[in-house]
């Protein structure tokens, strides 16, 4: 998501305005992140010096039943295209509509849909400024086309190790790319953020095209993200994440909670941006009709990770200083989806739908010059947590 890995330019959802209650609480430096604020509409602060970009997609009035050709390997071919795109789509709904519910103040996701000339197409939703979600972003999407190389080695992960040398070596690759991707952002200190991202990726280039192999692999991977430590909420978190993993293989949570912790590593603070959960990337050493159904499992995952946590803690009373000290964790939150996630990177490398990238961000953020938690403090344990982190189960 991971801010929206899969996602191409489109117009701007009308901005919403930042919650007035918000400012001036405390003192310190308070950011207010309107939608449109950090990227201009009609330029981009990264282009790619490639022949081929992803185009520029069509505004539609209402979603198709399917963002797949029918071409052998999309509609009615039960290929894995297929059912990953029915997957994501089905949990798109699934999750809009219970944190709809959660809300509870009557406020609803505003869709926008488009497609590429291309291929495929995706859905956004976003819900700003409810009784309990400060800022709630669902997305799909399912493209295919032709990527530049630049995005290639950026969806592997690849970007800049092998300098000037590798900026040469691949040429446009035909590819298919879906995915989910989700960041909830809650406005009470003691209910955490969520991330979840679920995606498939296939590459199609020739056998001769150079530093494009043939080659199919999953990622994706939930995540929690508090401001406070609350044990029963963090271990409910994992215990759900650990039974997902359990169910294909009992080596999946381990490995992929440490690749958790190491990926969503702030390397110029030396800290994690939360307490984990599950991350993999790149996942195509077993059979691909079980990492399919594993990644379905994690998806339906979600909720029952999610939702009895929301409702525990969206009516806990909390402080100016309470939300203060939130606003100093969604600060770091944007500093490592702007500096260091691969989506990010992928969709402004391949001139991305700059709202879709973008929405993992949170409405509002603050950075204080300096500051340290005092060693001890509740504060204090959650940036322990973060520098050292722990198996919570």
């Amino acid at each position: 998501m991971a801010s929206s890995l899969l996602s191409t330019p489109s117009r701007t959802l009308a901005p919403a305005p930042a919650p007035a209650g918000l400012r001036g609480r405390a003192p310190g430096a308070q950011v207010h992140l309107p939608r449109g604020t950090l990227a201009p509409r009609r330029s981009r602060a990264l282009r790619v010096r490639a022949s081929v970009a992803i185009e520029k997609e069509t505004p539609e009035s209402e979603p198709p039943p399917t963002f797949l050709r029918e071409d052998g390997r999309g509609v009615g071919s039960g290929s894995v295209r297929e059912r990953f795109e029915s997957m994501i789509r089905r949990v798109q709904g699934e999750v809009c509509a219970a944190l709809e519910e959660a809300d509870g103040s009557g406020a609803r996701f505003v869709e926008d849909v488009w497609s590429r000339p291309g291929g495929g197409g995706g859905i956004s939703r976003v819900l700003e400024d409810g009784r309990v979600f400060e800022k709630a972003g669902v997305n799909v999407s399912v493209v295919y086309g032709v990527m530049p190389p630049d995005a290639y080695r950026a969806a592997k992960g690849e970007a800049g190790k092998n300098g000037a040398a590798e900026a040469q070596k691949a040429g446009p690759v035909p590819f298919f790319a879906a995915g989910i991707s989700s960041v909830l952002h809650p406005k009470n200190p003691f209910a955490p953020t969520l991330h979840f991202n679920y995606r498939y990726f296939e590459t199609d280039a020739p056998k001769d095209t150079p530093g494009a192999p043939r080659q199919w692999w999953f990622g994706g991977g939930t995540d929690l993200t508090p401001s406070y430590v609350i044990e029963e909420d963090v271990k409910h978190f994992h215990s759900v994440q650990k039974q997902a993993c359990d169910k294909f293989d009992p080596s999946f949570h381990p490995r992929f909670k440490k690749w958790c912790d190491d990926y969503f590593y702030i390397k110029h603070r030396n800290e994690r941006r939360g307490l984990g959960g599950i991350f993999f990337d790149d996942l195509n050493d077993y059979d691909q009709e079980m990492l399919l159904n594993f990644a379905t499992e994690c998806a339906d995952s979600v909720l029952p990770a999610y939702i009895p946590i929301i409702e525990r803690r969206k009516d806990t009373p909390f402080t100016e200083e309470h939300k203060a000290w939130q606003q100093l964790r969604r600060g770091r939150y944007v500093e490592f989806n702007l500096v260091y996630d691969r989506g990010t990177t992928f969709g402004l490398k391949t001139g991305g739908r700059i709202e879709s990238i973008l929405v993992s961000l949170p409405l509002t953020a603050r950075w204080q010059y300096d500051h340290k938690p005092e060693e001890g403090t509740e504060e204090w344990k959650l940036l322990d947590a973060c520098i050292n982190p722990k198996d919570w189960i």
